[in-house]
């Protein structure tokens, strides 16, 4: 049984860094595709980022986190991380991490919720203004 367990999440002031990791218990680069999902207080669960661990490691960013956060992965500890700078009160949300995720037709991540296999549990990430 695969599992995902996400953690580095906390509250930060505006303008701070959280450094989020989803350790796997399984072997990360056997997946075409993870990513980090959030969803905040009322809202739907929104994609974060993805990336691709086959090809040219292609990694997507949503608008609202471009040139803010970063990802990065340890393949020898099966961890994908995630790297959030210069963080905002509209941050704030519980932040998944998902494995497992299937490929557009163009060889891209799908970035639908539908598309990954594997979720952890979440972590609360608190930006305060």
């Amino acid at each position: 049984q695969v599992e995902l367990v996400e953690s580095g999440g906390g509250s930060v002031q505006a303008g701070g860094s959280l450094k989020l990791s989803c350790a796997a218990t399984s072997y990360i680069y056997k997946w075409r595709c993870m990513a980090w999902f959030r969803q905040a207080p009322g809202k739907e669960r929104e994609v974060v980022a993805t990336i691709l661990f086959t090809g040219d490691g292609h990694t997507y960013f949503a608008d609202s986190v471009k040139d803010r956060f970063t990802l990065s992965r340890d393949h020898d500890k099966n961890t994908l991380y995630l790297q959030m700078n210069s963080l905002k009160p509209e941050d704030t949300g519980v932040y998944h991490c998902a494995a497992d995720g299937r490929l557009w037709s163009g060889g891209r991540c799908d970035s639908r919720i539908q598309s990954f296999t594997y979720w952890g549990q979440g972590t609360q990430v608190t930006v305060s203004s």
